[in-house]
């Protein structure tokens, strides 16, 4: 009986204290909150409760843009559809489609496309995507209540993909401010407003994901990235904060990935849209260089930590009147540091046509300054500086690559005022030369760090090095930049 009373008095105890310890388990964390929120400032909560308060007072500003646009000879179209694959298998029945499509084959078609806008205020004035009414011969605009108006195209600029359009509107129009994006942070709640596949006033969530983002649309890219819903026919509609303010316009997505969406930030905007309202269009600084970021590579051989390099200057432009030259490299713009390309090219591009910006640059190891007088950058100009045409004649040059020396044609063809050098011809797979790097095109200047002036000075150094010595190649690719390509004979 003793050792039974024993055994059930050991086994209420081991229960109570599984009991106790369960509630201490589930009593330890309310007093270890109590305990925090008694010593930090209490915080809101991390979901907002809902948007509709939000929702209701921007959606009234943002509008839908329907555009038509004509498109030209595209009768060949039908004739791809209904004509036959087998020119040795005509019928009558295939040649009266061939006649009656060459007799009635329409010379043009409207394509109609939608996307979405903000009203920026009561005078009308409305912020969208150039790509939305670009080359658009009509525009029109539907607000919330249903009202529909004509637009007119104020300003465009491709560069930024921005857009400013008017309404005449007989009522009183609902507005969006303009927001500070440089204010917003990572993990901020925003909401999305626009049009998406033509569903009117589509209101969408998400965070801030991440600032300056390069996508590779344009010169200025510096894009706000966010995971709030964004698709086609969102583009030009608002990304607003929780005050319903604009820091971004939705432009783009990534294709195939879900989730990813991208929005001009609204300080970016803000003085383009006063450009375009002030002239139609936007007028930016030229300073008459090609530019490149420096990796790692160029880095070690130009003996310098950051900068951009000067890859080419144009002729008869600022840099070139002022004595810039190709490998300098501009650190510093009106003292301001630049360490990449798409930095130097903002603070040109925000200065004035007539403006003098001080450049601050390494030549050689020293460090220089000079005023250079900006010009007007001319955006046709610009992109004609950007084509080229592969080289002609071959000439064998060891390392499985052939080359050829440069020739009054071949500079003509690359916009090369510097003859020196050689171009690599072809590249033969897996060889030396093409896992190095190397491709059809490249300009080689330079082995180790002795300038080439032809075929025979590059095949003489490669004759006196040893096997297994690495040679250094100094390479301009035309209209991308210089590289350092290293190869192991």
């Amino acid at each position: 009986m003793n050792f039974q009373a024993n055994s059930a008095r050991r086994l209420h105890i081991t229960i109570a204290i599984v009991l106790l310890s369960a509630a201490g388990l589930l009593f330890m964390p309310r007093l270890h909150a109590t305990s925090a929120a008694s010593s930090k400032p209490e915080q809101g909560p991390m979901v907002p409760a809902n948007f509709t308060e939000l929702a209701e007072k921007a959606g009234s500003a943002v509008v839908n843009i329907r555009t038509v646009k004509t498109i030209e000879n595209q009768g060949q179209v039908f004739r791809h559809f209904f004509g036959p694959q087998d020119p040795g298998s005509r019928s009558p029945f295939d040649e009266f489609f061939e006649r009656f499509f060459e007799q009635n084959d329409p010379r043009e078609f409207k394509q109609r496309s939608l996307g979405s806008g903000f009203i920026l205020n009561r005078e009308g004035y409305i912020v969208t995507n150039n790509h939305v009414i670009e080359n658009a011969d009509q525009v029109q605009v539907k607000l919330k209540n249903g009202n529909e108006y004509d637009a007119e195209i104020i300003g465009t600029d491709p560069n930024t993909d921005l857009a400013l359009i008017k309404i005449e509107a007989d009522e009183k129009l609902p507005t969006l401010d303009l927001g500070d994006s440089k204010a917003i942070k990572i993990g901020e709640w925003v909401v999305a407003i626009g049009n998406p596949f033509g569903l009117e006033h589509t209101v969408t969530a998400g965070i801030i994901s991440a600032k300056g983002r390069v996508i590779g649309a344009g010169p200025y890219d510096d894009f706000i990235q966010t995971d709030a819903s964004i698709n086609p026919g969102n583009s030009g509609g608002p990304l607003l904060n929780m005050k319903g303010e604009v820091i971004g316009i939705n432009t783009a997505i990534v294709a195939g990935g879900k989730g990813i969406g991208f929005a001009i930030p609204s300080n970016l905007a803000q003085d383009i849209i006063a450009q375009l309202k002030q002239s139609g269009e936007v007028t930016r600084g030229w300073l008459g260089v090609g530019i490149q970021e420096l990796n790692d590579e160029l880095k070690e051989y130009y003996n310098v930590d950051s900068g951009v390099l000067v890859s080419q200057v144009f002729p008869g432009d600022p840099a070139d009147k002022a004595g810039m030259k190709p490998h300098d490299i501009i650190v510093a713009v009106n003292g301001k540091a630049v360490d990449s390309p798409r930095k130097l090219s903002r603070a040109v591009a925000d200065m004035s046509p007539g403006e003098k910006a001080e450049i601050k640059f390494i030549r050689e190891g020293k460090t220089r300054t000079m005023k250079i007088e900006l010009v007007k950058r001319e955006e046709e100009k610009v992109a004609g500086r950007n084509r080229g045409q592969a080289p002609g004649s071959m000439e064998d040059a060891g390392l499985g690559m052939n080359l050829t020396d440069i020739t009054p044609e071949i500079a003509k063809q690359y916009n090369l005022e510097d003859t020196r050098g050689v171009i690599v011809s072809q590249v033969a797979q897996k060889s030396k030369a093409a896992e190095a790097g190397f491709q059809k095109g490249d300009i080689i200047r330079e082995v180790n760090r002795t300038k080439i002036d032809s075929v025979k000075d590059v095949q003489e150094i490669i004759k006196d090095a040893e096997k297994g010595d690495v040679l250094s190649f100094f390479v301009i690719r035309p209209y991308k930049g210089i590289t350092i390509i290293k190869l192991t004979k």
